[in-house]
């Protein structure tokens, strides 16, 4: 913890979110009786990078801003459930995540057996000798993907957040309902509304491939389990995180009404018409939707209360793929999938523009670098906390409503 939290880049830092802090900037109508002000955060997802998203958030809550409403995909889901889960809402959790993510080797996270391992390795590294290895375990590595459509279980990863997630007596979804209803002490809204009418809500977004599905966690929870509440949290932010042939899918099986068709409640969710499948499997999120901004927005006209910031890991649309072969063009492929639906909706709505902070932590850090040295978290967590400063000071809660206020206006008079 000394090496995020002692050095001389973050104490300046803490000394700009600090004078922030002092001066009294408004973020949002909504605070408590200790002046904390709250907001939706909607997190995107990129692997390792999620560490730069905890350095963010930490200045966030060092501001003394709090997270009403989460959502995220992948690498966004982990650090979602975990705001979620580690303590009430009027409570700084960021500090603990650090500390989770400080004791853990996250190469243990590639939990497939010693060749994959060794494959994963070399490529992070960009050691030469890959297609040696390659064709030296083809058949192993074939036989994985084939049997098991991804070269790591994924099951250290779920053991991890389980574990962790216990320790603080949290081990169902009911649990973390829960905790999430309880409402901080003297929450009122300043603009005069009843601030204890709201209720906070939590989006962990997956890709159901079974049905061709965009789900949102634990709203759509009553599709795939006929007890929602008894879900384990880490078994849903696995769905999200399952990195395509990296890790295996998850399968849901004794889906709910299998064998029904035009079922009341996949209509209602997923537009699906067809016969409930008996099992479901799920990829990670950011096949659909890597940065699900839309899913607090609201259409009514109204003024929001508090805002729903966004925090990007990737850089976005900066630059265009050069397609030269097929692994090039795999990559372009795979990039417009992740973010093709989120950037329509974000061309629909402009004032988006100025509730999202860009980290672009992918210029700097592999995405897949699970094998990534202290050293290297510690730039990545600075880097998300000094993008987080320049965040703050340039955000401004005023004109972001005036924007909203002329688009509802516009809307209104069909412009």
């Amino acid at each position: 913890m000394k090496d995020f939290l002692e050095n001389t880049e973050l104490k300046e830092l803490v000394k700009a979110v600090d004078e922030i802090a002092k001066s009294g900037k408004r973020f949002s109508d909504i605070e408590d009786k200790d002046g904390n002000q709250y907001v939706d955060l909607v997190q995107e997802g990129g692997g390792v990078l999620g560490i730069a998203l905890v350095g963010y958030t930490w200045i966030l809550e060092r501001a003394g801003l709090r997270f009403f409403s989460l959502a995220g995909t992948s690498a966004g889901a982990i650090n979602t459930m975990m705001l979620a889960a580690l303590g009430p809402l009027h409570q700084a959790k960021s500090e603990k995540i650090l500390e989770i993510l400080a004791q853990k080797n996250l190469f243990d996270l590639v939990d497939g057996d010693r060749p994959v391992r060794k494959l994963v390795q070399r490529f992070i590294r960009g050691e030469s000798g890959i297609g040696w290895l390659i064709v030296k375990n083809i058949f192993r590595f074939y036989r994985i993907l084939t049997r098991q459509l991804g070269l790591n279980p994924g099951n250290e990863f779920e053991k991890w957040i389980t574990a962790e997630l216990v320790k603080i007596g949290i081990k169902t979804m009911g649990d973390i309902t829960r905790l999430r209803h309880e409402l901080p002490v003297g929450l009122k809204d300043i603009s005069g509304g009843n601030a204890n009418e709201m209720v906070p809500r939590l989006a962990i977004i997956a890709a159901d491939i079974t049905t061709h599905s965009k789900i949102e966690f634990p709203r759509m929870s009553d599709l795939f389990f006929s007890q929602p509440d008894d879900v384990s949290p880490a078994r849903l932010v696995r769905t999200s995180m399952s990195i395509p042939f990296f890790f295996e899918p998850v399968t849901f099986d004794n889906i709910p009404n299998s064998g029904k068709m035009n079922d009341e409640k996949w209509l209602q969710h997923c537009r699906y018409r067809g016969e409930v499948p008996p099992s479901v499997c799920f990829v990670d999120g950011g096949l659909l939707s890597n940065f699900p901004i839309n899913v607090f927005h609201r259409s009514d006209g109204k003024l929001p209360r508090r805002p729903t910031f966004g925090v990007r890991l990737s850089t976005y649309r900066k630059d265009y793929s050069n397609v030269t072969g097929m692994k090039s063009m795999m990559g372009a492929m795979i990039s417009s999938m992740r973010q093709i639906y989120d950037y329509d909706f974000l061309k629909r709505n402009p004032d988006y523009s100025q509730l999202i902070g860009h980290v672009d932590a992918d210029k700097e850090f592999n995405w897949l670098d699970f094998e990534i040295s202290r050293s290297e978290q510690v730039k990545m967590f600075l880097h998300g906390a000094r993008e987080a400063v320049a965040f703050l000071n340039a955000f401004d809660w005023e004109k972001y409503k005036k924007t909203r206020l002329e688009l509802s206006r516009a809307a209104a008079r069909g412009v």
